[in-house]
């Protein structure tokens, strides 16, 4: 969760985003956008979910052979893809990718991760039995000190 983050060019409302990690789940997105939008299963070729040291969430990273599993969030408003580049740390860089969902090939914005990055893949699977419960919960508690400070959200 962003501690600070710098002004970033956000893409428009109509642009989707391709999410991999924390971000997957509509009990996150709810909390942090109060609602969850649907989510169409995606694939980015040359990239992997990598775990992060240290990190109970994820960052996508360029794999060579790798095929990064994740959905499409699309309809996202100015003020909910606000919320969502507050959310993230400033270790991730907003980009385009290319994804496939279903038998498409578009291109999306997601969040790259930017430093360094364990061997192993991060498993939702794991992280939705072992910390998914008290995510949301910090989701919401940061949601709330964001509305305090910014006063309109």
């Amino acid at each position: 969760m962003s501690e600070g983050s710098w002004a970033r060019r956000l893409p428009s409302g109509d642009a989707p985003l391709f999410v991999y990690g924390t971000l997957r789940f509509p009990e996150v997105l709810t909390e942090l956008i109060g609602c969850t939008m649907e989510l169409r299963p995606a694939t980015v070729p040359g990239r992997r979910v990598a775990a992060l040291p240290g990190k109970i969430y994820p960052g996508l990273v360029h794999a060579e052979s790798g095929a990064a599993q994740g959905f499409l969030l699309t309809g996202l408003t100015r003020t909910q893809w606000w919320v969502l580049d507050e959310f993230e740390d400033d270790e991730y860089d907003l980009s385009p990718v290319c994804v496939h969902a279903g038998k498409r090939v578009s291109y999306a914005w997601t969040y790259a991760w930017t430093e360094a990055v364990e061997s192993g893949d991060w498993s939702a699977r794991d992280f939705a039995a072992d910390h998914l419960a008290d995510y949301v919960r910090q989701c919401a508690a940061w949601r709330r000190e964001l509305v305090l400070l910014s006063g309109t959200v």
